[in-house]
């Protein structure tokens, strides 16, 4: 495509599980399967639709129970919109490192009660669901085209910085790898940098590369929830 990324860093043998086929979980899971990975996706749309999505993303990829997904995954992606994964029965994650791409969009996702009097960020409203899953926040500070249009290989520059907000070093490690495999330069923070990356943070649809990823996350200060 002429961006200079090139697919192949991942090993084969890890497996990226996206629930939610629309055109988020759909251009990930594309990235994701050029870069060697495995990915399974489930969703609750008409079963055509869904087909037709995932044979799109990769002729590799396959939709599955969310049980099976859930079991097989290295990484779980909440691609559905924030209203959405709030009603998600997410006591089927325990212990799986869940990758956390959503932004609160109350257009599209209508009222949300428990955050009329939540100062913190959605993911920690997300994570305080099932406090053992193993959260991650990245992915939501960019728009669906630019998985496309900006990803570059490693040691190709300019790379574009994503994010990768989590408490829990081993499951932002696993993300952090994603990011890297998709074309992307990971800048690993704490977990209360993840309201930084919402729609009103300094981040948020701002082309940054490392350095300026890293000053913009260091400099603004954040309230507890």
């Amino acid at each position: 495509n002429g961006s200079g990324w090139r697919s192949g860093g991942a090993t084969m043998s890890r497996v990226l599980g996206v629930i939610g086929a629309g055109k988020l979980g759909a251009t990930i899971g594309r990235a994701a399967a050029d870069a060697g990975w495995q990915v399974l996706f489930y969703d609750v749309a008409p079963a055509a639709q869904v087909q037709a999505a995932v044979a799109a993303a990769s002729p590799g990829a396959r939709l599955v129970r969310l049980p099976d997904l859930i079991k097989e995954s290295d990484i779980v992606m909440i691609a559905v919109p924030f209203g959405i994964a709030c009603r998600l029965d997410l006591s089927l994650l325990d212990g799986k490192v869940v990758l956390d791409p959503t932004n609160h969009w109350p257009a599209v996702d209508g009222p949300v009660p428990e955050l009329d009097h939540w100062n913190g960020s959605t993911s920690a409203l997300l994570a305080s669901r099932n406090p053992r899953m193993r959260l991650v926040k990245s992915l939501n500070h960019l728009s669906y085209h630019d998985f496309t249009s900006d990803a570059r290989s490693a040691g190709v520059h300019p790379r574009r910085a994503v994010a990768v907000a989590s408490d829990d070093p081993a499951a932002r490690q696993a993300v952090a790898e994603l990011v890297d495999d998709i074309g992307f330069d990971p800048v690993q923070v704490p977990f209360d940098r993840a309201k930084l990356l919402e729609p009103d943070g300094p981040v948020f649809g701002h082309w940054l590369d490392i350095a300026g990823m890293r000053q913009a996350l260091s400099a603004t200060k954040v309230g507890n929830p």
